[in-house]
């Protein structure tokens, strides 16, 4: 068969035409008509979305709430506001390190190793120590009211320089996470309407799971602290 110049000039433009206007969607139930965004990096592993992202919305918000609470024990004086701000800090620790083990995994499928040196790394792994240096600064402090008002001031302090290494100096500087370093954001590109419809749901379920196990620690507490008056 001949094939004349203006028919292969009309077939690489039609190619190019079909890869500029190809979604990129992946259909992953033919029959339901799911579809999740595709990036060439990312794969599969976009699933973790639901998982790592959810689990540091909910530490956040868990640390702002021990942060609010550390803050009405330095104007009321109540024990039971240090207790809530204490136990905050526990649970926001574990969901931290769930964020950091999940980060590390996805990182070695996406970026080729477990801890690139990137700044938001960094700057995670150094806010989860500056929390945890909190819990060994109340367990070395035995007088009850000292070690509130201390922690409290301190839990302050923490707050602002978490948010200072993990949201402002990773924007100023070249980062591998979305929204830093000049990256985009999650978009319509990464987190459609289908994902939507999952990672919303998951970071309400993660923040409740973190307040539910914030409830037990703080009635457990309350108890141990009943019992030691008695």
């Amino acid at each position: 068969m001949t094939v004349f110049p203006s028919q292969v000039a009309d077939s690489t433009a039609d190619s190019t035409q079909i890869k500029a206007t190809c979604s990129p969607e992946v259909a992953v139930a033919k029959f339901s008509q799911f579809a999740f965004p595709y990036r060439e990096i990312l794969y599969q592993s976009i699933r973790n979305t639901f998982y790592h992202v959810p689990m540091w919305f909910a530490m956040m918000l868990i640390l702002i709430f021990s942060t609010v609470y550390s803050v009405r024990y330095l104007n009321k004086g109540r024990i039971e506001d240090d207790i809530l701000a204490s136990q905050a800090v526990n649970v926001a620790l574990m969901f931290g390190a769930l964020g950091l083990a999940t980060g590390m995994t996805w990182a070695t499928y996406t970026w080729g190793e477990p801890w690139p040196n990137d700044p938001k790394l960094n700057g995670a792994a150094v806010g989860v120590i500056i929390y945890m240096a909190y819990i060994v600064l109340r367990g070395s402090l035995t007088d009850e009211i000292k070690r509130a008002k201390i922690s409290a001031v301190y839990n302050v302090f923490a707050i602002v320089i978490f948010t200072l290494f993990i949201f402002i100096i990773p924007r100023l500087t070249d980062s591998l996470h979305p929204g830093n370093g000049g990256n985009p954001a999650f978009s319509k590109y990464d987190l459609d309407s289908h994902l939507r419809l999952f990672f919303y749901p998951a970071v309400i379920g993660w923040s409740m799971l973190g307040f539910w196990l914030l409830s037990i620690g703080v009635r457990i507490k309350l108890l141990e602290s009943k019992k030691s008056s008695q």
